[in-house]
């Protein structure tokens, strides 16, 4: 009995180790996750020239692939012992060390290891994303780990998402395989694959946006609009309102997000058909150069990033930098867009035509830094890039 009660004891001291190790390295990653500031003219460490120097450079990307795959496994063994009879405080201890003294740390490694002089900071920050997912479900199932000596219970185990206590352990192993599987995914792409894709996801929401537009250009009010200025003086600007909402909502706050923003699709005004702001004729130009938009981001696809190697440049190269500053401006440009459909169903011709400059002029910048390929002066895409500044312009 003695030893049973010792081996217990044992137990619940490793997994307190390891909840404070899993935390102080899921603070460092989530801290690399949201850092803004990119500086590539910063050299790196002695440290790490000497360890490059020694062993050759690090794949922080193959680091990350397999780190997360033992993780999986050995999250897979805790899963398993702590549901099925006989309880075995040695033999979960054991995994749990092997755990914290390997897997882990490698992969909070691997995130700083990924340094945005050698990977970029877009492809730093998407890893460090994943990893944070990672290591907070890690947590998640450690806290799980009975610390009576006896299996969990069929509630416990079983017990799904929205439960009242919390999702069971089975739900929670899902949930961090599910983590895993994401960061081997990303890293199996490679360091121009994990951009490519970048974009490609970029692209897809600047298509949502021309769908959304183009649907909301279709209709047209029927006139009635003295009945729904009277409406909107009683009762305020519902797309006002709706937006004002979003904007004051938390995550975490008792009506979702998504909840306000399908208010803001229902509430919207349309084009009314006398047209005196012209509201029309600017949507048909935004259209049109949206679409061009949405064939930058696939050319660049094509024509930049599929063609970078697998592995990240050489240090010396800028090619670095410049993707980074590419990739600034194309992620910001999503998301004006976003604001400028919302400034259309608001009918808000002022804020149209603001928001409208901005948009053409990122995508304008963009095609600039994307006009020289990475070695040399000119290409085929050049003469495109060109093609398409001259139409951007246009409208």
């Amino acid at each position: 009995m003695s030893a049973s009660i010792d081996s217990l004891e044992a137990l619940n001291s490793v997994i307190g180790n390891a909840l404070v190790l899993v935390s102080q390295l899921d603070t460092v990653v989530s801290n690399i996750a949201t850092q803004k500031q990119t500086n590539h003219e910063n050299k790196p460490e002695p440290a790490d020239e000497q360890l490059a120097a020694a062993t050759g450079p690090l794949d922080a990307l193959s680091l990350a692939h397999d780190s997360t795959a033992l993780i999986k496994a050995h999250s897979t063994k805790i899963s398993l012992l702590i549901i099925n009879e006989p309880f075995t405080p040695t033999a979960i201890a054991k995994v749990l060390r092997e755990l914290a003294d390997g897997p882990v740390p490698s992969l909070a490694a691997a995130v700083e290891v990924c340094t945005p002089e050698r990977y970029t900071r877009t492809i730093q920050q998407d890893l460090a994303w994943r990893a944070g997912r990672v290591l907070k479900e890690v947590k998640q199932l450690l806290s799980r780990i009975p610390k009576d000596g006896k299996v969990l219970s069929d509630a416990k185990k079983n017990a799904s998402a929205g439960a009242a206590g919390g999702r069971g352990s089975i739900a929670t192993t899902g949930v961090l395989w599910s983590a895993c599987d994401d960061v081997m995914a990303f890293a199996k792409r490679g360091f121009a694959g994990a951009l490519a894709y970048k974009v490609e996801q970029l692209r897809d929401t600047l298509k949502d946006v021309m769908e959304e537009l183009k649907e909301w250009g279709e209709e047209t009010d029927d006139g009635d609009d003295d009945e729904d200025e009277d409406s909107e003086d009683e009762e305020g600007d519902p797309v006002s309102e709706a937006t004002a909402q979003l904007e004051s909502t938390s995550i975490s706050g008792t009506r979702d997000a998504q909840d306000i923003l399908d208010d803001l699709m229902n509430c919207q005004r349309h084009i009314p058909r006398d047209d005196p702001e012209k509201i029309r004729e600017r949507l048909d130009s935004c259209l049109k150069r949206l679409r061009l938009t949405t064939l930058l981001y696939q050319a660049t696809v094509k024509r930049r990033l599929k063609p970078l190697p697998h592995l990240p440049p050489d240090l010396r190269s800028e090619t670095q930098g410049r993707l980074d500053e590419i990739m600034f401006v194309l992620r910001r440009i999503p998301e004006r867009f976003g604001s400028l459909a919302l400034a259309f169903y608001e009918l808000d011709r002022s804020e149209i035509d603001r928001l409208m400059d901005d948009c053409f002029f990122d995508a304008f910048a963009a095609s600039e830094l994307l006009v020289k390929p990475w070695e040399g002066e000119k290409d085929e895409f050049t003469d495109w890039a060109l093609r398409f500044q001259v139409e951007i312009k246009k409208g």
